[in-house]
């Protein structure tokens, strides 16, 4: 008999996992050898058991499970979203996700996408799933929070709390009032995914929150700095940038 594909069930809800659970009973190819209820002992359970699948709700506790995914250390296992709402679809496969199940589904529809795993994890081409059936056109949906993994420490930060980011090469250095913290995306993401009513790109090496701003100076002839509220920080404005400003301001 082939090896068994390891897997855990991340899900908040006991009554989902006992189904999970139930639908995978006696499979052959398949050995459940964890389950968790939140995304915080997902992550210790997946860095520590470097499973094969993941049986991955979305909205959880603590952690959501697109954040989790974000913590991973290097290893990353295939997954499996299991999930009630339909509008993250296009952002889990942006993931590289197996597949992405809505709730309820039927112990037919698991199957198809434990054996897409399968085949997967085995390094045997699976045809691409098709997307355009499980989900109607997402929602707009900006984020809410950023979490920073920082040696063994993981902060939540509010987006309420950021006043400007700052592009560092493939970083990007968060700033509240208090601290600073450093994460591994890009300005595009978050240009992308931060409210535009309430952040403004004003330079290709910042963004920042148009409540912050105190004040903007002709800084040369063609050029502009924006100056924060309280503790005066200066930014610089590109071309660009200023056209932003006139329209998130109005001016």
């Amino acid at each position: 008999m082939s090896k068994k594909i390891r897997t855990i069930i991340i899900e908040d809800e006991s009554l989902a996992r006992n189904l999970v659970k139930n639908y995978l009973e006696g499979h052959e190819q398949v050995e459940i050898i964890d389950e968790c209820e939140n995304g915080f002992d997902g992550l210790k359970a997946i860095n520590e058991q470097k499973p094969d699948l993941v049986l991955l709700d979305v909205q959880m506790p603590k952690l959501t499970g697109f954040e989790m995914i974000e913590l991973l250390d290097d290893f990353r296992p295939e997954i499996i979203f299991t999930t009630a709402f339909n509008q993250y679809a296009i952002k889990a496969f942006d993931q590289h996700a197996i597949d992405y199940l809505l709730k309820p589904f039927s112990k037919a529809r698991l199957l198809e996408a434990i054996d897409r795993a399968i085949e997967k994890i085995k390094g045997n081409k699976t045809e691409e799933t098709p997307i355009d059936k499980l989900t109607e056109e997402p929602e707009s949906d900006y984020i809410e929070r950023v979490v920073v993994k920082d040696k063994s420490k993981i902060h939540i930060i509010p987006v309420e709390e950021i006043r400007y980011l700052e592009s560092l090469d493939d970083y990007v250095m968060i700033y509240t009032k208090d601290k600073r913290y450093i994460k591994q995306k890009t300005m595009k993401f978050f240009e992308t995914n931060l409210n535009p009513s309430e952040f403004v790109r004003i330079h290709r090496s910042y963004i920042v929150k148009v409540e912050e701003i105190n004040e903007i100076q002709q800084y040369e002839k063609e050029t502009h700095i924006v100056i924060l509220k309280n503790d005066h920080t200066k930014l610089k404005v590109s071309k660009s940038g200023y056209k932003n400003l006139k329209k998130a301001l109005n001016f």
